[in-house]
């Protein structure tokens, strides 16, 4: 890690994303070690985004986008 990528992480936390979001965002940037990494501390969150990512805008079944 680096002063920029602590930087930009301060700048991402700002905008107060959700915390699954933020750790499905990491999975899309990941290398393959850290994919990996990410789907062993998150087996579930990493499995939701392998489903969702070949599913019609991201929608699973009959779902409706809600914003808690």
């Amino acid at each position: 890690m680096s002063l920029y990528e602590y930087k930009e992480s301060q700048q991402i936390a700002a905008q107060d994303f959700g915390f699954y979001a933020l750790i499905m965002a990491a999975a899309r940037k990941a290398d393959t070690g850290n994919f990996a990494a990410l789907e062993y501390a998150f087996p579930s969150t990493i499995a939701e985004l392998k489903l969702r990512y070949n599913a019609p805008d991201g929608r699973i079944g009959t779902e409706m986008e809600t914003n808690p």
